[in-house]
């Protein structure tokens, strides 16, 4: 049956609240019939995310050859010259202690080589996603956990620099994972704000995850109600029980 990235990506979008739109990341060897090049050259390949919440295109390595370090996690060939570009980007960032030598192995890395790479809004998508991104608040971020700890049977892990590595950690684990972002992210992408992260859930498994965030994003409206409750109670003086604040919950308030 085909799957209906139109209804998921709604799902996600009322659940979550999202202020962008959830973007499919597909990774492959040729661009698909019908998906045009990008036009707009960027400045680290972070920037296609933002993009692709507004429309879909097809990327190569070309498109990538500003950020070595993308075309690292991305295994995207790269030129001679690219190739020295990275050399002397890692020695900046081990000269500052932001990436010493011995962690350059603990970033993942996308196991086979990537021709293209297709961004645009989950809505659109008319093949199988690797990757779904989400441009996620604190709050988002907590259903998001909830949901991946039940699908995944563990909490997901909250990575740091680079943020383009999230797209290979969520491919090879097949597992939700958190970004924090990275100073060269924030920089370069706009959606990137002080409060928000990224969120990645592995696109085979995602009608999964949207099962799951539309009984939690019900559940935590409903218990925050009845938080909000409770302390009001408190803050009154009250010393309700748990069975006094559901049935205040239950009449309203």
């Amino acid at each position: 049956m085909a799957r209906n990235f139109a209804l998921l990506s709604t799902s996600l979008q009322d659940a979550l609240q999202l202020a962008l739109p959830p973007v499919a990341v597909t990774l492959g060897q040729t661009a698909p019939a019908g998906v045009a090049p990008v036009t707009q050259t960027v400045a680290a390949g972070c920037v296609f995310w933002e993009l692709g919440a507004q429309h879909t295109f097809a990327t190569t390595s070309k498109d990538h050859a500003l950020c070595a370090i993308g075309t690292f996690t991305h295994n995207m060939a790269g030129t001679p010259a690219h190739e020295e570009d990275r050399k002397d980007a890692l020695k900046v960032f081990a000269d500052l202690g932001y990436l010493p030598p011995s962690e350059l192995a603990t970033i993942p890395t996308l196991p086979r080589r990537v021709e293209t790479v297709v961004y645009g809004p989950l809505a659109q998508a008319q093949q199988d996603p690797d990757v779904v991104l989400l441009f996620v608040k604190p709050s988002q971020t907590l259903l998001l956990a909830e949901a991946a700890t039940s699908v995944d049977g563990g909490t997901p892990p909250a990575m740091g620099r680079p943020a383009c590595a999230i797209v290979p950690q969520a491919v090879n684990s097949q597992r939700a994972v958190l970004s924090l972002g990275c100073c060269g992210a924030r920089a370069y992408v706009n959606a990137l704000t002080d409060d928000v992260a990224l969120f990645a859930l592995p696109g085979a498994r995602l009608e999964l995850y949207v099962e799951r965030l539309t009984v939690l994003a019900k559940a935590n409206a409903t218990l925050s109600t009845f938080h909000t409750l409770r302390k009001r109670d408190v803050a009154a003086g009250k010393t309700p029980t748990i069975a006094q604040s559901v049935a205040t919950l239950m009449a309203g308030g």
